[in-house]
Order: C-alpha cells, then sequence, then structure tokens
C-alpha cells in the first residue's frame, strides 16, 4: 500500500481518537525517523518522551532478541529473573524500596492512588480519605488518572469521577494548605507538569509542601512518568530539589518504547499499603519487559546518558533562549534539561504541522507551547539542524 492507502485504512478501521499528522512512519535510526516514501526527519519528540536511546539501538535491541528466544512471559504467580534484576537498578537510582511493574504510566498512577488510600485506610482504619492534586496537570486517561488530572476538558464527558479530589495552584503552597483537611491522604503532582505547559515545580513549594506532608503524614506523590529518566539531567527530575516522595511513578523512557511503567514506594508505605489481594496486573513486570528495563539501566551507565543530557541541554537552551530573543511571538521558554518549551504566539498546531513540511518532528503542549521532548542521544549538532527547520516552519505560518 501506499502512504495514503495506509492512512484510509486505518481512518476506516482504528477508533478516532487522535487527529493525527498525515504522516506514517516506517523505521527509525538514531535520531531519525523515515516514512513509508523514505522521506527523513528530525526527531525531537522521541514517542513523547520515550525513546530516550533513539532508534535501533543495538544492545537494546540485541537484549529484547535475547529476551524473546528465553521466555516472554509468565504469571506473577512465580518469580522471573529479568524483571527483579530490573527492580534493583530502578530501586538504586531513585533511592525507593518497593516497586511494582505496570503496563503504562496511566495503570502506574492507579496503583499509586491505590497506594495512598490503602495506607490512610490502615492508618485510620476507615475509608472516604481525600487527594489533592494540581490544577493544569495531567496524569492520565482512565477514570482514576482523569480524577486527578487538573483540566475539566479532559474529564467533563467522563463524570462522576473518583470522588474526594480537590485541585490546587500548581507553585503556590497557600492553595494547598487550605485544602488540607483530617481526611487528607496524598498530594500528588508533576515534578515538572507536561500537558499543561511546561512548568518545573519551584523549591521553596516543593519542599513547603514536603514539609506539610511530613507534619500530617500525608504521603507526597510525584510523577516522573515524562520528566524521568534522565530526561532533566538526573535520574529523576526530583532529585534536583533533594526532595524525596513518598510514591512515585514513571513510565515512557523507562522501557524506551516497550509498554512499561512502574509506581515505587518508600518501605513506610509499603508497609501499611498495598498487600496480597489488593492489587494485580497479568502482564506487568513479565520477562520481556525486565530485560528492556534492565538494559536501559545499563545502556544509560554505559553511555554516560545523564552527563550527555546536562551537556547537550545546556546548548539547547542557549539556542532556544536566542530563538525567543530573535521572534516578538516566542515569549518564553520553560523547562528542564531536554524537557523543553517555547510559549508561542502563533497557533501551535500549525507549527509542529509545518514542521513536519521541513523534516522536522516537534508536538504540543497546552494551547500555546511547542514542546521539544528529544531523544536523549542527541547531539549539538542535531540542535544545530533542528533551529533551521523551525524557522522555517515559522516563517510559513506567518506567511499564512
Amino acid at each position: 500500500m501506499n502512504k495514503q492507502e495506509y492512512i484510509n485504512a486505518a481512518e476506516q478501521q482504528l477508533l478516532h481518537t487522535y487527529n493525527r499528522f498525515p504522516l506514517v512512519l516506517d523505521h527509525g535510526e538514531g535520531v531519525y525517523l523515515y516514512d513509508t516514501d523514505g522521506k527523513e526527519y528530525l526527531d525531537f519528540t522521541a514517542g513523547i518522551a520515550v525513546c530516550a536511546l533513539g532508534y535501533s539501538n543495538e544492545e537494546y535491541k540485541n537484549a529484547l532478541k535475547a529476551q524473546v528466544d528465553s521466555l516472554l512471559h509468565t504469571s506473577n504467580l512465580y518469580y522471573n529473573t529479568p524483571v527483579t534484576e530490573a527492580a534493583g537498578k530502578v530501586l538504586a537510582a531513585s533511592d525507593m524500596d518497593r516497586i511494582f511493574f505496570t503496563n503504562s504510566g496511566t495503570e502506574a498512577i492507579e496503583g499509586a492512588i491505590k497506594a495512598a488510600k490503602k495506607y490512610a485506610w490502615t492508618r485510620d482504619g476507615h475509608a472516604g480519605h481525600e487527594i489533592i492534586a494540581m490544577k493544569h496537570s495531567f496524569h492520565g486517561r482512565s477514570i482514576g488518572a482523569l480524577s486527578v488530572t487538573g483540566n475539566a476538558h479532559y474529564q467533563e464527558p467522563f463524570e462522576p469521577l473518583m470522588p474526594g479530589v480537590q485541585f490546587a495552584e500548581f507553585n503556590h503552597f497557600d492553595s494547598v494548605k487550605e485544602l488540607v483537611t483530617e481526611n487528607t491522604c496524598a498530594v500528588i503532582m508533576e515534578t515538572v507538569q507536561g500537558e499543561g505547559g511546561i512548568y518545573p515545580v519551584e523549591p521553596d513549594f516543593l519542599k513547603q509542601v514536603r514539609a506539610l506532608c511530613d507534619e500530617k503524614d500525608i504521603l507526597l506523590v510525584l510523577d516522573e512518568i515524562q520528566c524521568g529518566m534522565g530526561r532533566t539531567g538526573n535520574m529523576f527530575a526530583w532529585q534536583h530539589y533533594g526532595v524525596k516522595p513518598d510514591i512515585m511513578t514513571c513510565a515512557k523512557a523507562l522501557g524506551c518504547g516497550v509498554p512499561v511503567g512502574a509506581f515505587l514506594m518508600t518501605q513506610k508505605v509499603a508497609d501499611k499499603s498495598l498487600a496480597p489481594g489488593d492489587h494485580g496486573t497479568t502482564y506487568g513486570g513479565n520477562p520481556f519487559v525486565g530485560a528492556a528495563v534492565s538494559a536501559v539501566f545499563d545502556i544509560f551507565e554505559k553511555q554516560h546518558i545523564l552527563e550527555h543530557v546536562n551537556d547537550v541541554s545546556a546548548y539547547f537552551e542557549e539556542k532556544l533562549d536566542e530563538l525567543v530573543k530573535k521572534y516578538d511571538f516566542l515569549t518564553a521558554r520553560r523547562g528542564m534539561g531536554l524537557m523543553q518549551g517555547l510559549v508561542c504566539e502563533l497557533p501551535v498546531g500549525k507549527v509542529a504541522a509545518e514542521a513536519l513540511n521541513q523534516g522536522l518532528v516537534v508536538i504540543t503542549a497546552g494551547a500555546d507551547v511547542l514542546r521539544f521532548v528529544p531523544p536523549l542521544v542527541i547531539e549539538k549538532k542535531h540542535v544545530d539542524e533542528m533551529v533551521p527547520k523551525l524557522e522555517k516552519a515559522f516563517a510559513a505560518v506567518s506567511a499564512g
């Protein structure tokens, strides 16, 4: 089939829950994607912060092939070696104590919510506990995850959602403090808000919330699904602040393309929360995804990914700042490391579409932000290649 035939077939067969760009991808190599016509695209999206190692990494591919030849899946009624090895590596990198592997970030959020509620139930001997979440947040599209997502647009068609959720202003401590009641069991937030417009948490705010949680025996849940796994220059974004969560979620780059997520917790939470029968999954933590996660951590270490992110992100920020100074319609840059956003007064959807015509893949966040979450293996030469492509997209949109 040709490109248009693939698009027509997809439109007839797939549930229309995405407004897709007219692009049919075929394969990837390094930090480039190629469509079915053979056109090359510089990728500054990484499958929405998933493909941290880029495409066709030989060590990663060989680890997956070896596991396919060995054992793909076995029930969680039994132990398996790859996921045990993976668990040790994730826990060591995060300084957490216990981990539960899921199939996605959304499922990790669901598990975190359940763990927080069970912790409070064990502590207080009753249900009916409440959660404080943040406005403009995004945690996923299941009912539980939607319930703590601070965007009415995503929520309204699916109400009533999970009760007992109140929304505070991100980076405004008093708005959190005034919502606390004797039934509050958790405060949940993204360490760097993604869909809401690339807003990093402010240090004082995070420290104040941590202190409040300690005072009231409330659990701090940090969502690191998009901002974690090295994207900000530390393995997890909260490590920049020295403020450790009680529960943490991660996914996306955790498996670099293999569907896997996880929620992690301290031993204090584990001792009083989920017990046998409280939670489970058929596929989560099977040997195949365990091998993927284990390989990702090995490659991160061998290739010094964190050091590389810190080096190239400083250059990337410099080039984005130059664009903000150059164009009046760019009003700000926000972000950390290789999770960056440009606030843009041009229609950002049109800019992203025009960028594809220029051979560049970028996406948006919110109504007015161009989002850049490239593979963590990009080099400065790729930043230099990206800038003129983006400028050509700006020119085409500005010209109407």
